[in-house]
């Protein structure tokens, strides 16, 4: 699978001129990068002023809106906090919009255990599939606890390891792979990286049989005076580079 994640929760059209805010750049974008190969698209929805929302009515607009366009793209909504929202805020948006597909930070959700099972067992009765966001050695150990003690569903299995980190611009590299991929057992697992060694890294992640995570949230260009003109630019090379026979 390759899943676009096309805007993030920070960066702006100061960052990118293609960076898709409002629901019209989201549709056309999603529509490029579909056509382009793109399997599944990671939404962040934002407020009318460009900044990150878990807004439940912004998302139900924006998911009806794509399942009329695209009815066969997998749509996965992120509760990311970016440090506005808090576990029991994330988790009112899980409930309220029961999404087919989200995915879920462990070390925030973390930081209210009570809220955090709430929200593993609500998701797990409304049919919320969950891809758990891991960011190293800690969530991962957060995680094998939260199985062995049952807040967590074993069917409930999904993660996508972060190479990198937007943060003091940290940047992914293709031998994070196997030491992330060693830290959880699980054969359900997505990679995606920070940096101009995204592609790289999501080539690693390939060969080891993971998804894989692409498009401008994490990555602008190959670094140096490369930019991808869009995200559907960046789809279409990462789709050549796992497959440059074109089969």
């Amino acid at each position: 699978m390759i899943m676009v994640a096309p805007s993030g929760a920070r960066r702006q059209q100061t960052d990118h001129p293609a960076l898709p805010i409002t629901l019209d750049e989201i549709l056309d974008t999603a529509t490029a990068c579909s056509a382009a190969g793109a399997d599944a698209l990671h939404l962040h929805v934002r407020e009318n002023d460009g900044s990150h929302s878990l807004d439940t009515g912004r998302y139900r607009e924006a998911i009806d809106a794509l399942a009329q366009r695209l009815p066969d793209l997998r749509i996965q909504i992120t509760t990311e906090s970016v440090g506005i929202y808090s576990p029991a805020e994330q988790h009112h948006c899980l409930s309220t919009l029961q999404p087919d597909w989200a995915s879920v930070c462990v070390r925030e959700i973390a930081a209210d255990p009570a809220v955090a099972a709430r929200l593993y067992r609500d998701c797990a009765e409304q049919g919320t599939a969950i891809q758990h966001i891991l960011f190293g050695p800690s969530c991962a150990a957060q995680l094998t606890r939260w199985w062995q003690d049952g807040t967590v569903a074993p069917t409930q299995n999904a993660v996508i390891h972060v190479l990198g980190q937007y943060a003091d611009s940290i940047h992914g590299t293709p031998e994070d792979v196997p030491a992330r991929r060693a830290l959880i057992d699980t054969d359900n697992w997505m990679v995606c990286a920070f940096g101009d060694q995204e592609h790289a890294c999501l080539t690693a992640a390939h060969a080891a049989g993971g998804d894989l995570r692409v498009g401008l949230e994490n990555s602008l260009g190959l670094g140096g005076d490369h930019r991808w003109a869009d995200n559907a630019e960046s789809v279409i090379a990462l789709r050549a580079r796992l497959n440059p026979a074109g089969n």
